[in-house]
């Protein structure tokens, strides 16, 4: 008798323990909750010009999320202002966690709302996001809503909480790549050492942001966005891969320094499922295009704007015989009448 007494106490002292654990655990849960939505809090948001974003409907991506991120080119780390060095469209496919890397060339032509044609990257500046946004929509066919801007200063900041990234730096690149780095320490202040050799290594992030900027050897403007798809999906496995610790300096550090029209409850959403997530493929945009300058402007010519969209609609939403809407035949009749002149 004594013996199922004494089991019973340690069956409920085992229970109380359980308990224990588990409220505790939830309190750790809860804080850092609490913690995260109090950082998220201070990101500075924008989203007065929502009312102005143009969604195209019936086009057939209603499974897919398709977010923009806007790099913006400014030497003071404004995010509200300047020109877009960098328009990556990123569709998550809602159903597998799929992933896919669209890179908008920056000097493509593109047709503005009530700017007129001009570089795709001045839209930004000359309009806002709502403006920005708008110019993807209705020149590709696509249904953006969100969008995140970051600066410089802020992809630096992510590289290095990472602990740097791993690029295979060429050697025609080093050059360039160490001028940027000046130019950057100048920028946020810093005294970053550049690199003294070509090949595979670990860079930090005034490096690699660096890296990320380089246009100016073979291949141009369409090789430097494709150093930026690499670096952003070597930031996109670090995370992935990283402990709660280095994901709340993240959150703490790196958040305020961006700016969105995403809620904190949309942010939660994507980090929750960021390990489901498998960036799975990534090119520039368009496909087929032609680089001349016109009126002494160098622009990146779409050839044929409307085959271009129709494949862009492939290869983001596997949409086989996609139709393009009258606006985009309208934009690629004009455009491949100036690309030819």
């Amino acid at each position: 008798m004594a013996s199922k007494k004494v089991k019973r106490r340690k069956n409920l002292t085992k229970i109380i323990l359980i308990e224990a654990c588990i409220a505790i655990l939830l309190l750790i849960a809860v804080m850092i909750y609490n913690n995260i939505n109090k950082t998220l809090d201070k990101i500075p948001r924008e989203n007065s010009e929502d009312k102005y974003i143009e969604q195209n409907e019936g086009i057939g991506i209603d499974g897919f999320r398709n977010i923009v991120i806007f790099g913006v080119d400014t030497r003071d780390n404004s995010l509200k202002k300047g020109n877009t060095d960098t328009i990556m469209v990123v569709s998550i496919n809602k159903k597998n966690k799929n992933v896919k890397l669209v890179s908008i060339y920056r000097d493509t032509f593109s047709h503005i709302r009530n700017i007129g044609y001009s570089k795709i990257n001045a839209a930004y500046a000359k309009g806002g996001y709502s403006t920005a946004i708008n110019t993807i929509n209705l020149n590709y066919d696509l249904d953006i809503k969100e969008y995140v801007t970051v600066n410089f200063k802020a992809l630096v900041d992510i590289i290095d909480l990472l602990g740097g990234i791993t690029l295979d730096i060429e050697k025609e690149e080093l050059k360039y790549l160490n001028g940027y780095v000046r130019e950057l320490n100048k920028i946020n202040g810093t005294d970053v050492a550049g690199l003294e050799t070509a090949g595979t290594q670990t860079v930090n992030g005034t490096q690699a942001t660096a890296y990320a900027r380089i246009r100016y050897t073979t291949g141009g403007d369409f090789k430097r966005t494709e150093r930026q798809r690499i670096v952003l999906s070597q930031i996109f496995d670090k995370v992935k891969s990283s402990d709660l610790s280095t994901i709340n300096n993240l959150i703490d550090k790196v958040f305020p320094q961006i700016y969105t029209n995403l809620s904190n409850s949309e942010i939660l959403s994507l980090a929750k499922d960021i390990i489901s997530y498998d960036i799975v493929d990534q090119t520039g945009f368009p496909f087929e295009k032609d680089a001349h300058t016109y009126k002494e402007v160098s622009y990146v010519f779409p050839i044929d704007l409307e085959d271009n969209v129709v494949r862009l609609h492939q290869y983001l939403f596997e949409k086989e015989g996609y139709v393009p809407s009258k606006t985009v035949q309208e934009y690629s009749a004009y455009i491949e009448n100036v690309r030819v002149q």
